[in-house]
């Protein structure tokens, strides 16, 4: 019997997909920069149908890539001919449990729709990125995703107390834990969390859930220069506390390529400015007077030289449209043209000092080249996007990309900093992680990868080779 065969046996004749143009919707990468290929898509809705999947692909040595959202920026779901596994028939909610403050759920579900159904017990789900309304909570586990709420709640990883996942030798391995204390041991869920699929099959999850904000100010101040934004960060840190959700960095290109190139974003001030830092508080309690505290960082801030203007949200719709700005980014530059796209992190401390110098040499390489660095710098994390000068075309400037990374990489890896924020490894990273990691560190995944997965079915080429 043919792995067709038995998948179809499986699954149905409906839960196996082998006709290429039907295929298209699993293939896709979301920066268009390779293409994806598969001998058969399967369609598992359970975790059991997911075991026997694994199990017949594991008989016949066939690699295995699992299939989320497609959202991820890093090649993490490239195949190579072998079988797609892909998790969109595992989307139900299991329970959400407001008391333990938990929701249990399978791999398949989108991001938004867990915010949603959080949010109906009033109860909060974290994570939030640009694109929770397609990507789903599976691949969010396994490149343990980041967003605009790590400054306060932690990454993807923060967020789990337990999992279930199916191994390369199809056992499923029951972890779906929802205590917080259980010191039983090694911390196994955290060996399947940011491993891109390559240990196993992540196929259900229970989420930390916490107290809905009942009280939300978001506003948006405007900076003279790039060294204002540590200064007003400090001081929104130290009077604020820990309702300070979000703190992002926006430059005034950003600003520009999203009024030019994306329709509803606006520029909320009269004047122009070089930097911008969208800053949101909430609070548990309703009618808390977070204004207040906001504006008496402002009043500091503006005496200070610090801040020249700010912009209150004076509405959900409002602080829509402040958000607006900040997320659009990404796409404002892919119309724009060439886009080399940095997720890093270096310490907090360091990361105006980073822009600073990146910046420079970035342009000593490149005379007119366009730095866009933007993000969450409240945790350290920029993405140092580079656009292309507007007199080179856009195959010339990516055909410069790798001389790029290692300029951007090198002054990252030498403040002690990370050349992957929050985006993962995939294969698009996976020579740039050889090339600055340690041998030990190396020597320890291989190991682990080795000791879990020995035929490497799982996602092979990815993170490591």
């Amino acid at each position: 019997m043919s792995l067709e065969e038995k998948l179809t046996a499986i699954l149905g004749k409906n839960g196996v997909i082998t006709d290429v143009s039907d295929m298209a919707p699993y293939l896709h990468e979301e920066r268009g920069l390779v293409t994806s290929k598969a001998d058969i898509v399967a369609r598992p809705a359970t975790t059991q149908e997911v075991s026997a999947v694994v199990c017949a692909c594991a008989e016949s040595k066939t690699s295995i890539v699992a299939v989320g959202g497609s959202t991820g920026l890093v090649g993490g779901t490239i195949a190579n001919g072998g079988v797609i596994l892909a998790t969109d028939r595992l989307n139900k909610i299991i329970e959400v449990d407001p008391l333990n403050n938990t929701m249990t759920v399978e791999t398949g579900c989108i991001l938004v729709d867990l915010q949603n159904a959080a949010a109906e017990k009033n109860c909060l789900f974290p994570l939030s990125l640009g694109a929770e309304g397609s990507c789903r909570i599976g691949g969010n586990l396994s490149t343990n995703a980041g967003g605009v709420g790590v400054l306060r709640y932690g990454n993807t990883r923060d967020l789990v107390l337990g999992l279930e996942v199916v191994l390369p030798n199809g056992e499923i391995w029951d972890g779906l834990s929802a205590l917080r204390k259980d010191n039983t041991g090694y911390d196994l869920k955290q060996l399947f969390i940011g491993a891109e699929g390559t240990l196993g099959i992540i196929t259900k999850a229970v989420l930390k859930l916490f107290p809905a904000p009942r009280t939300i100010i978001t506003v948006m101040a405007a900076l003279p220069e790039l060294e204002a934004i540590l200064k007003l960060f400090t001081t929104t840190r130290q009077l604020c506390g820990d309702r300070l959700t979000a703190f992002e960095l926006i430059p005034r290109i950003g600003m520009d390529l999203g009024i030019e190139h994306i329709p509803g974003v606006i520029d909320p001030f009269e004047a122009t400015h070089p930097f911008y830092a969208l800053i949101e508080l909430t609070s548990a309690r309703e009618n808390d007077d977070l204004r207040s505290e906001i504006e008496t960082v402002l009043e500091k801030a503006f005496e200070d030289g610090v801040v020249s203007d700010a912009v209150f949200a004076e509405s959900d719709a409002q602080r829509q449209e402040l958000w607006k700005i900040r997320e659009e980014i990404p796409a404002a530059q892919t119309r724009e043209g060439g886009s080399i796209k940095h997720d890093v992190s270096v310490p907090v401390s360091k990361t105006v000092a980073f822009i600073t110098e990146a910046s420079k040499r970035v342009s000593d390489a490149l005379p007119g080249i366009r730095p866009c660095p933007f993000g969450h710098i409240g945790d350290g994390n920029i993405h140092y996007n580079l656009t292309q000068p507007t007199d080179l075309s856009k195959e010339d400037f990516m055909a410069r990309y790798e001389e790029f990374n290692r300029i951007v990489h090198d002054l990252v890896v030498d403040m002690n900093g990370s050349i992957s924020a929050e985006h993962g490894i995939g294969s698009f990273k996976r020579e740039e992680l050889a090339h600055y990691a340690s041998e030990t560190t190396i020597s320890l995944m291989r190991a682990v990868k080795q000791a879990i997965d020995p035929d490497n079915i799982m996602n092979p080429g990815k993170i490591i080779s």
